[in-house]
């Protein structure tokens, strides 16, 4: 099986051992593309002896300022919970997901996103996910060490390939990455404002939250990104001609 092109990213990661254990997971199952995201602590002597043969993965780690910067040109964005989030957020369970994972990886490169060891993701570092993953463990304890959790990922990755190494690339367009998405909702808000389209809930805080999860759902790929912006570009031409001027 050829490598998937799929990066794994580690957000905050906090302990050294952890991403060298990483590292050694994503070879065992055929990953090489390792992204950190702010670590505490690397380069770092116990994360090349945790590493344990895969220092080639550990030497071309990249180290990041954030998250958008990680999954920049991505199409696909997974990310992995194992708290319970609210409805407007789609899971997938982890033998489901590495099957679509994979299938994306071969029109655009995808990427996996982990959590800080003892925090986990914020809801706003979920946004940019177009699902998360949830492996099943028992609910007495479900919190699964960090790199645990990517080695099973990567277990059900390199399973899925196996099983589907035939399968053909989804058609069309690679889906729109995380900074032409951060764009349109940009455009978005803007637009929102100059029209006076505002949260009529009691809190009035919930608007483009929602409206960034219900696009995130949608899996929008680069055309129709770029049919939204030009649409909401429409709007803004129409009032101004109409003598409105934005705030």
């Amino acid at each position: 099986m050829d490598s998937p092109d799929i990066r794994i990213v580690l957000v905050a990661p906090s302990h050294p051992g952890n991403i060298g254990a990483v590292a050694r997971a994503m070879k065992n199952m055929g990953l090489h593309e390792l992204l950190l995201v702010q670590p505490k602590e690397f380069p770092h002597r116990e994360a090349r002896a945790r590493a344990s043969g895969a220092d080639d993965v550990l030497t071309a780690a990249r180290v990041v300022a954030s998250l958008g910067e990680a999954l920049e040109g991505c199409g696909f964005v997974a990310a992995s919970t194992s708290r319970d989030r609210d409805q407007y957020f789609r899971v997938i369970d982890v033998r489901d997901a590495a099957v679509r994972i994979l299938a994306e990886s071969r029109r655009a490169p995808a990427a996996l996103v982990f959590g800080p060891e003892r925090t986990g993701l914020t809801n706003e570092e979920l946004e940019a996910a177009h699902a998360l993953i949830r492996i099943p463990a028992s609910p007495a304890y479900p919190s699964l060490n960090l790199a645990m959790a990517v080695q099973l990922v990567a277990y059900e990755l390199f399973r899925a390939g196996e099983r589907a190494a035939a399968a053909s690339a989804p058609a069309g367009p690679p889906l729109a990455g995380a900074q032409e998405m951060a764009r349109l909702y940009a455009h978005f808000a803007q637009v929102l404002e100059e029209i006076e389209f505002r949260d009529r809930t009691q809190s009035g805080t919930h608007l483009m939250g929602r409206i960034r999860r219900f696009l995130q759902r949608a899996e929008l790929d680069q055309n129709e990104v770029n049919i939204l912006r030009g649409i909401l570009t429409a709007v803004q031409s129409r009032r101004r001609h109409a003598g409105a001027q934005p705030p």
